[in-house]
């Protein structure tokens, strides 16, 4: 019995020193100014509309003294600088990170991190085991700036790259076009490029792009009427003619918030406009590749949006399509590009057990990958053969595979887990062999075989299953909720929280955290159907299956109310504002990153307009309704007991735009009743993310380390004060 008194009072000691140490001065107080607006006989009151104004001084010194507090409080949090450590001291374990990988005419293009640098560089080499060579390093010149290499697109024969370099992680990249011989840059510079490279010309002349209307990401007309244009290499930029516009091409029925992309297909037969949205069912007309230089181009209609194609691959004059359409777990059609007739394509694959999550191609196979919503499957299609063949894999996980080109049938496959690093493995079809690449870049982890993974199901509210990964040191945690646990969740656009090794995950299954991963609906791990079952007016179910898998949790001892923090990121913003303002009891703390906090409002930022397609739009009643069920700042309530919470934002984000934390953490500073801090951490020189990895380790130390405070981890606890004292 004095044990456990002990154990009481020394938990209510820590809590009052972390709460007199987060209250020794409040973050600057946020001003309400209610501003009213009806919807559809619906008044809403947003008391926070002038934070939106980020051209008004008031508003962007209130951020910066918000975003200074926040730094002031967690500098001063025990453990926050040795879990940053811990995250570099993990990325040194490895020689060095592999990103994409291109090959042209034989030459290997790639990005590659060392545990020294902070962000990629560029390298290539003649032939895979050719000598390595340094192509371009983004950071040279930067004069203390964090600047990235944001995507890069070799010519066809190999002797140029066209590239583009970002500052700050705003994404809005310029440019630049390199001579690879020669080393040397020609001279025009092209900004504000935000979608990379359409494509080049086979000849190598030039290339296709899409312009934003202006580089300042808070421009709320930055994405609007945007067009795409073809460059010739060494001439002036301001000469180049448009390619595709809504403007120039009205009979194609574009919207203003479309981005209109134009690309080349892999034989440069055909050149191919997509009028893109986040919408995952494609729109795309075709016409002649030599064209592109003509005054007008004579663009015919292959595909609509209600063919719900999400994806295409070429062979000769035959269309490959991943569609849903009468298959929610997809399934693979056959049709002509020159006759394309989607209601009548041959079926290649059917719908199968398994979701068909991609198709990819060589010279002569079709290559898909399924997945059972964990683990992945590979199989391959031989043109002449006209039928399908498992390839056996080395390792379970998550598996991602593509051809170089349709010239060989070289390809590559990427497969992760939880528990193991990424390995890259050449793969050819003819004889199924994987073999780890030259550019596989082995890691050297310890511990990982005491990492336990456990798959399970959480039940929501309306009884659906909901897939639950859970990661923890079985050395380290007992199932007696004590342990801290930290619940991830997005469910958007029907994308799947595959399996992946992280070190942020290691860092804190190495603490003795619980790492768990909700796989709730909205996301695609079990196909189209589970993707809309958390889609705009289904949306709640998005957080409602994260609140099943956080009572899953305490539930089964994992962990305890006190002891749990949810997060989500970006669309995931809208899955735990809602989670805490509909279930504060259930966490102890929690993250808002870059977070969609305030979807109402989402149409009025200039990421918003090309957004509506997933979540709705307020120019109509039921888009409206789904927005407002959205909504975590307009369920925000007065005196109610919400956890702690972190919001951040970057100030260059494109994405999610920075008033919208900003916003979410004012309403839960003035409302909250728990005493626990709320924070606004905006993060000056990052934007939706980074590649720079001395900030993004920063920035996830920061947000981790102020939820294990909260929440009570040993290593984050600030002194008693009457302890200290005595020190």
């Amino acid at each position: 019995m004095q044990a456990r008194f002990t154990v009481t009072l020394a938990a209510a000691l820590a809590l009052a020193a972390a709460t007199a140490f987060a209250a020794a001065s409040g973050p600057p107080p946020a001003k309400k100014v209610p501003v009213t607006d009806n919807y559809f006989g619906t008044t809403l009151t947003d008391n926070y509309r002038w934070i939106e104004d980020l051209s008004n001084t008031e508003t962007t010194d209130w951020i910066k003294a918000q975003a200074d507090y926040t730094k002031g409080v967690l500098d001063r949090i025990p453990g926050r600088d040795a879990l940053m450590a811990d995250f570099e001291n993990l990325d040194a374990m490895r020689p060095a990170v592999i990103g994409e990988v291109v090959r042209k005419n034989g030459r290997y293009f790639y990005r590659k991190t060392l545990p020294t640098e902070s962000v990629g560089r560029l390298y290539y080499r003649d032939g895979i085991k050719g000598d390595e060579k340094l192509l371009f390093d983004p950071t040279a010149g930067a004069n203390g700036k964090s600047v990235s290499l944001s995507f890069f697109e070799p010519s066809e024969d190999g002797r140029q790259v066209a590239l583009g370099v970002s500052e700050q992680g705003s994404e809005s990249a310029t440019i630049r076009i390199l001579d690879v011989d020669k080393g040397t840059l020609a001279p025009e510079a092209i900004s504000p490029c935000w979608q990379g490279i359409g494509g080049w010309t086979a000849d190598g002349k030039g290339f296709t792009y899409n312009l934003m209307n202006s580089s300042d990401v808070h421009d709320k007309n930055r994405e609007l009427n945007t067009k795409a244009y073809y460059h010739v290499v060494g001439t002036d930029p301001k000469s180049d003619p448009v390619v595709l516009s809504a403007e120039k091409y009205p009979a194609l029925g574009m919207k203003a918030e479309d981005l209109p992309i134009a690309a080349f297909s892999d034989d440069h037969k055909w050149i191919v406009a997509v009028p893109a949205s986040v919408r995952n069912e494609q729109t795309i007309f075709v016409a002649p590749a030599g064209e592109v230089t003509a005054p007008t181009i004579h663009w015919r209609q292959i595909l609509k949006a209600d063919d719900e194609v999400t994806q295409v691959m070429v062979h000769g004059d035959e269309l490959y399509l991943l569609s849903h359409k009468n298959a929610p777990r997809y399934q693979i059609l056959e049709t002509s590009i020159t006759h394309p007739d989607v209601e009548h394509a041959r079926v290649v694959m059917p719908e199968g057990e398994n979701t068909i999550r991609g198709i990819n191609r060589t010279k002569d196979y079709l290559l898909a990958t399924t997945s059972d919503g964990i683990n992945s499957q590979v199989f391959e299609y031989a043109y002449a053969a006209g039928k399908w063949e498992q390839v056996p894999l080395p390792r379970s996980g998550s598996v991602s595979v593509g051809g170089f080109d349709d010239t060989s049938n070289d390809a590559q496959a990427v497969i992760t887990s939880w528990t193991r690093p990424t390995e890259r493995y050449d793969f050819q079809p003819a004889t199924q062999s994987l073999a780890l690449s030259a550019l596989n870049m082995p890691a050297n982890f310890t511990g990982l075989d005491d990492i336990a993974v456990d798959e399970v199901q959480a039940t929501a509210k309306d009884g659906t299953q909901v897939p639950l990964s859970i990661l923890y040191n079985k050395k380290r945690v007992q199932k007696n909720g004590q342990a801290n646990c930290y619940l991830s969740g997005y469910g958007a656009y029907g994308i799947s929280r595959n399996p992946g090794f992280s070190i942020y995950n290691l860092g804190l299954v190495n603490r003795g955290v619980v790492v768990a991963i909700a796989h709730v609906r909205g996301g695609g791990e079990k196909g189209f159907a589970w993707y809309h079952a958390g889609y705009k007016a289904t949306k709640p179910n998005t957080w409602n299956d994260f609140i099943a898998c956080g009572e899953y949790l305490v539930q089964n001892k994992y962990t305890s109310p006190a002891k749990l923090f949810g997060e989500g990121t970006s669309a995931g913003g809208i899955l735990i504002s809602r989670a805490i303002t509909e279930r504060p009891d259930l966490f102890g703390a929690a993250i808002a990153n870059v977070p969609c906090a305030n979807a109402v409002r989402m149409e009025a930022t200039p990421n918003g307009p090309v957004n509506t397609p997933e979540f709705g739009s307020v120019k109509d009643e039921a888009g409206f309704k789904a927005l407002y069920e959205m909504d975590g700042l307009q369920h925000v309530k007065q005196g109610v007991k919400y956890p702690a919470v972190i919001c951040v934002g970057g100030f260059n984000d494109p994405r999610v735009i920075v008033w919208q934390p900003a916003k979410f953490a004012a309403a839960l500073q003035n409302a909250t009743a728990s005493g626990k801090p709320v924070l606004l951490q905006v993060n000056y020189d990052n934007g939706h993310f980074t590649e720079d990895k001395k900030v993004a380790f920063r920035n996830f130390a920061n947000m981790y380390a102020f939820c294990l405070w909260q929440t009570g981890h040993p290593d984050f606890q600030p002194k008693p004060a009457a302890a200290a004292a005595r020190q």
